[in-house]
Protein backbone atom coordinates (compact mmCIF):
# COMPACT_ATOMS: atom_id res chain seq x y z
CA UNK A 1 0.00 0.00 0.00
CA UNK A 2 1.57 3.23 -1.10
CA UNK A 3 2.02 6.05 1.38
CA UNK A 4 3.66 9.68 0.17
CA UNK A 5 5.00 11.63 2.97
CA UNK A 6 4.61 15.32 3.27
CA UNK A 7 6.83 16.87 6.11
CA UNK A 8 5.86 14.29 8.21
CA UNK A 9 2.42 13.65 7.27
CA UNK A 10 1.51 10.56 6.38
CA UNK A 11 -0.56 9.81 2.93
CA UNK A 12 -2.17 7.14 1.48
CA UNK A 13 -2.98 6.91 -2.29
CA UNK A 14 -4.39 4.25 -4.58
CA UNK A 15 -3.28 3.78 -7.86
CA UNK A 16 -4.78 1.42 -10.86
CA UNK A 17 -5.24 0.79 -14.09
CA UNK A 18 -2.58 1.74 -17.17
CA UNK A 19 -1.93 3.94 -19.98
CA UNK A 20 -0.84 7.03 -21.30
CA UNK A 21 -2.23 9.25 -19.34
CA UNK A 22 -2.43 9.91 -15.55
CA UNK A 23 -5.21 11.02 -13.83
CA UNK A 24 -5.83 12.12 -9.94
CA UNK A 25 -9.23 12.19 -8.34
CA UNK A 26 -9.62 14.79 -5.71
CA UNK A 27 -12.58 14.50 -3.17
CA UNK A 28 -14.80 17.48 -1.90
CA UNK A 29 -14.04 17.87 1.19
CA UNK A 30 -14.66 16.07 4.06
CA UNK A 31 -15.04 13.07 1.78
CA UNK A 32 -13.13 9.80 1.31
CA UNK A 33 -12.26 8.09 -2.01
CA UNK A 34 -15.57 6.08 -2.25
CA UNK A 35 -16.84 9.76 -3.43
CA UNK A 36 -15.34 8.87 -6.96
CA UNK A 37 -17.05 5.50 -7.16
CA UNK A 38 -19.28 6.32 -10.13
CA UNK A 39 -16.18 8.37 -12.14
CA UNK A 40 -13.43 5.85 -12.17
CA UNK A 41 -15.22 2.78 -14.11
CA UNK A 42 -15.19 5.21 -16.72
CA UNK A 43 -12.12 6.96 -17.09
CA UNK A 44 -10.14 4.13 -15.79
CA UNK A 45 -9.89 2.47 -19.68
CA UNK A 46 -6.42 3.29 -20.80
CA UNK A 47 -5.74 5.34 -18.13
CA UNK A 48 -3.72 5.39 -14.66
CA UNK A 49 -6.06 6.49 -11.91
CA UNK A 50 -4.49 7.34 -9.11
CA UNK A 51 -7.09 8.65 -5.71
CA UNK A 52 -5.44 10.08 -2.96
CA UNK A 53 -7.08 10.23 0.82
CA UNK A 54 -6.76 13.89 1.60
CA UNK A 55 -5.20 14.66 5.15
CA UNK A 56 -8.23 13.64 7.58
CA UNK A 57 -9.64 11.34 5.66
CA UNK A 58 -9.50 7.32 4.97
CA UNK A 59 -5.55 6.20 5.80
CA UNK A 60 -4.00 9.29 5.73
CA UNK A 61 -2.54 11.29 8.71
CA UNK A 62 -4.89 13.76 10.69
CA UNK A 63 -2.63 16.62 11.11
CA UNK A 64 -5.24 19.43 12.14
CA UNK A 65 -4.31 22.06 9.85
CA UNK A 66 -6.20 21.82 6.38
CA UNK A 67 -5.45 24.80 4.21
CA UNK A 68 -5.63 24.61 0.35
CA UNK A 69 -2.21 25.19 0.21
CA UNK A 70 -0.78 22.30 2.49
CA UNK A 71 -3.12 20.29 0.44
CA UNK A 72 -1.76 21.13 -2.75
CA UNK A 73 1.53 20.63 -1.11
CA UNK A 74 0.22 17.16 -0.13
CA UNK A 75 -0.94 16.43 -3.76
CA UNK A 76 2.59 16.55 -5.26
CA UNK A 77 4.70 14.75 -2.66
CA UNK A 78 1.83 11.79 -3.74
CA UNK A 79 2.94 12.60 -7.32
CA UNK A 80 6.65 12.81 -6.30
CA UNK A 81 6.48 9.59 -4.47
CA UNK A 82 4.11 7.88 -7.49
CA UNK A 83 7.31 9.09 -9.92
CA UNK A 84 4.63 10.85 -12.25
CA UNK A 85 6.12 13.16 -14.20
CA UNK A 86 2.54 14.90 -14.98
CA UNK A 87 -0.81 13.96 -14.17
CA UNK A 88 -4.32 15.54 -15.00
CA UNK A 89 -6.35 16.84 -12.06
CA UNK A 90 -10.00 16.29 -11.54
CA UNK A 91 -11.12 17.94 -8.51
CA UNK A 92 -14.40 18.39 -6.68
CA UNK A 93 -15.51 21.02 -4.52
CA UNK A 94 -12.47 21.34 -2.20
CA UNK A 95 -10.19 19.31 -4.31
CA UNK A 96 -10.96 21.16 -7.47
CA UNK A 97 -9.57 24.15 -5.19
CA UNK A 98 -6.85 22.19 -4.48
CA UNK A 99 -6.11 21.60 -7.90
CA UNK A 100 -6.02 25.35 -8.98
CA UNK A 101 -3.51 25.88 -6.16
CA UNK A 102 -1.73 23.07 -7.48
CA UNK A 103 -1.72 24.42 -10.83
CA UNK A 104 -0.20 28.02 -9.14
CA UNK A 105 2.73 26.66 -6.97
CA UNK A 106 3.53 23.25 -9.13
CA UNK A 107 4.63 21.88 -12.37
CA UNK A 108 2.95 18.66 -12.86
CA UNK A 109 -0.66 19.60 -13.87
CA UNK A 110 -1.20 18.96 -17.46
CA UNK A 111 -5.18 19.61 -16.76
CA UNK A 112 -7.92 20.65 -14.79
CA UNK A 113 -11.13 19.48 -14.53
CA UNK A 114 -13.45 21.18 -11.75
CA UNK A 115 -16.60 19.93 -10.23
CA UNK A 116 -18.63 22.45 -7.98
CA UNK A 117 -15.41 24.24 -7.81
CA UNK A 118 -15.13 28.28 -6.92
CA UNK A 119 -12.52 30.42 -6.99
CA UNK A 120 -13.37 32.04 -3.68
CA UNK A 121 -12.51 35.85 -3.00
CA UNK A 122 -15.25 38.62 -2.23
CA UNK A 123 -17.54 37.56 -5.00
CA UNK A 124 -18.20 34.06 -3.72
CA UNK A 125 -21.05 32.52 -3.01
CA UNK A 126 -20.25 29.41 -1.13
CA UNK A 127 -22.74 28.30 1.94
CA UNK A 128 -25.57 30.23 1.74
CA UNK A 129 -28.45 29.94 4.23
CA UNK A 130 -26.60 27.85 6.92
CA UNK A 131 -25.93 25.06 4.24
CA UNK A 132 -22.16 24.69 6.05
CA UNK A 133 -23.67 23.49 9.29
CA UNK A 134 -25.71 20.73 7.80
CA UNK A 135 -23.05 19.26 5.81
CA UNK A 136 -21.20 18.32 9.31
CA UNK A 137 -22.26 15.21 11.11
CA UNK A 138 -20.61 12.76 13.23
CA UNK A 139 -19.37 9.82 11.67
CA UNK A 140 -20.76 7.43 14.20
CA UNK A 141 -24.01 8.37 14.19
CA UNK A 142 -25.54 6.92 10.90
CA UNK A 143 -28.90 8.85 11.22
CA UNK A 144 -26.77 12.18 11.12
CA UNK A 145 -24.98 10.98 7.87
CA UNK A 146 -27.77 10.34 5.96
CA UNK A 147 -29.36 14.23 6.93
CA UNK A 148 -26.24 15.91 5.76
CA UNK A 149 -26.89 14.37 2.64
CA UNK A 150 -30.00 16.40 2.49
CA UNK A 151 -27.82 19.71 0.85
CA UNK A 152 -25.67 17.76 -1.35
CA UNK A 153 -27.92 14.85 -2.91
CA UNK A 154 -31.38 15.27 -4.97
CA UNK A 155 -34.11 13.18 -4.72
CA UNK A 156 -33.28 10.53 -7.39
CA UNK A 157 -30.24 9.76 -4.71
CA UNK A 158 -31.85 9.94 -1.39
CA UNK A 159 -34.61 8.11 -2.71
CA UNK A 160 -33.16 4.96 -3.49
CA UNK A 161 -32.66 3.57 0.02
CA UNK A 162 -30.09 0.70 -0.84
CA UNK A 163 -27.92 3.44 -2.47
CA UNK A 164 -28.19 5.43 0.86
CA UNK A 165 -27.77 3.00 2.93
CA UNK A 166 -24.43 1.90 0.80
CA UNK A 167 -23.20 5.95 0.75
CA UNK A 168 -23.50 6.02 4.55
CA UNK A 169 -21.84 3.37 5.32
CA UNK A 170 -18.52 4.36 2.85
CA UNK A 171 -18.81 7.35 4.95
CA UNK A 172 -18.51 5.81 8.25
CA UNK A 173 -15.24 3.81 7.08
CA UNK A 174 -13.65 6.66 5.33
CA UNK A 175 -14.74 10.35 5.85
CA UNK A 176 -13.44 12.52 7.94
CA UNK A 177 -14.64 13.07 11.40
CA UNK A 178 -16.59 16.29 12.23
CA UNK A 179 -13.46 18.70 13.31
CA UNK A 180 -11.67 17.84 10.23
CA UNK A 181 -14.70 18.03 8.09
CA UNK A 182 -14.95 21.45 9.31
CA UNK A 183 -11.20 22.04 8.94
CA UNK A 184 -11.43 21.46 4.94
CA UNK A 185 -14.89 23.89 5.31
CA UNK A 186 -12.95 26.34 6.71
CA UNK A 187 -10.20 25.88 4.03
CA UNK A 188 -12.99 26.32 1.18
CA UNK A 189 -14.11 29.12 2.97
CA UNK A 190 -10.55 30.91 3.20
CA UNK A 191 -9.18 29.90 -0.61
CA UNK A 192 -8.93 32.62 -2.94
CA UNK A 193 -7.50 32.37 -6.21
CA UNK A 194 -9.80 35.08 -7.81
CA UNK A 195 -7.15 37.38 -8.45
CA UNK A 196 -4.56 34.79 -10.13
CA UNK A 197 -6.52 32.80 -12.45
CA UNK A 198 -5.21 34.49 -15.61
CA UNK A 199 -2.16 32.82 -13.88
CA UNK A 200 -3.15 29.39 -14.78
CA UNK A 201 -2.86 28.67 -18.43
CA UNK A 202 -3.74 24.69 -18.19
CA UNK A 203 -6.85 23.48 -20.34
CA UNK A 204 -9.41 23.57 -17.85
CA UNK A 205 -12.96 22.17 -17.55
CA UNK A 206 -15.27 23.68 -15.16
CA UNK A 207 -18.31 21.45 -14.66
CA UNK A 208 -20.80 22.27 -12.19
CA UNK A 209 -24.69 21.14 -11.21
CA UNK A 210 -27.54 23.75 -11.74
CA UNK A 211 -29.13 23.07 -8.24
CA UNK A 212 -26.13 23.33 -6.61
CA UNK A 213 -26.92 24.62 -2.84
CA UNK A 214 -23.30 24.36 -1.34
CA UNK A 215 -21.52 26.58 -4.13
CA UNK A 216 -24.01 27.94 -6.14
CA UNK A 217 -23.43 27.80 -10.16
CA UNK A 218 -22.84 31.43 -10.44
CA UNK A 219 -19.69 30.60 -9.05
CA UNK A 220 -18.82 27.98 -11.50
CA UNK A 221 -19.53 30.46 -14.23
CA UNK A 222 -16.99 32.88 -12.79
CA UNK A 223 -14.39 30.13 -12.66
CA UNK A 224 -14.70 29.01 -16.15
CA UNK A 225 -15.15 32.85 -17.28
CA UNK A 226 -11.99 34.18 -15.58
CA UNK A 227 -9.39 30.59 -16.57
CA UNK A 228 -7.56 31.89 -19.92
CA UNK A 229 -8.46 28.02 -21.36
CA UNK A 230 -12.10 27.23 -19.10
CA UNK A 231 -14.88 25.60 -20.38
CA UNK A 232 -17.93 25.52 -19.05
CA UNK A 233 -20.35 23.11 -18.69
CA UNK A 234 -23.92 23.22 -16.16
CA UNK A 235 -26.16 19.77 -15.34
CA UNK A 236 -28.74 18.77 -14.03
CA UNK A 237 -28.59 18.16 -10.33
CA UNK A 238 -27.41 19.26 -7.44
CA UNK A 239 -23.74 19.05 -5.30
CA UNK A 240 -23.71 15.58 -6.24
CA UNK A 241 -24.53 15.67 -10.00
CA UNK A 242 -21.74 13.62 -11.04
CA UNK A 243 -23.65 11.01 -9.30
CA UNK A 244 -27.06 11.54 -10.02
CA UNK A 245 -25.83 12.20 -13.61
CA UNK A 246 -22.53 10.05 -13.78
CA UNK A 247 -23.04 8.98 -17.80
CA UNK A 248 -23.28 12.63 -19.16
CA UNK A 249 -20.38 13.92 -16.75
CA UNK A 250 -18.12 10.83 -17.57
CA UNK A 251 -18.41 11.34 -21.23
CA UNK A 252 -17.84 15.24 -20.46
CA UNK A 253 -14.55 14.17 -19.10
CA UNK A 254 -13.68 11.39 -21.13
CA UNK A 255 -14.37 13.34 -24.17
CA UNK A 256 -11.92 16.27 -22.63
CA UNK A 257 -9.34 13.95 -21.53
CA UNK A 258 -8.96 12.27 -24.67
CA UNK A 259 -8.57 15.94 -26.24
CA UNK A 260 -5.57 16.46 -24.40
CA UNK A 261 -3.68 12.95 -26.24
CA UNK A 262 -3.49 15.08 -29.24
CA UNK A 263 -0.84 16.66 -27.10
CA UNK A 264 1.19 14.55 -24.93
Amino acid sequence: MPYADNGGVSLYYEVDGDGDQTVVLLADAGYGAWQWSWQYPGLAGGREIVVPNARGTGRSDDPGEYSVAAMAADLDAVLADHGARKAHLVGAGLGGMVALQYALEYSRGRSLSLLGTSAGGPRTEMFPDGVRDRLLADADDPAALRRSLDPVAGEELLDTDELVEDVVAWRREEDADRDAARGHLDAMAAFDASDRLYEITLPALVLHGEGDRVVPIEDGRRLADGLPNGEFRGFPGERFFFVERSKAVNDALVGFLDERREDE
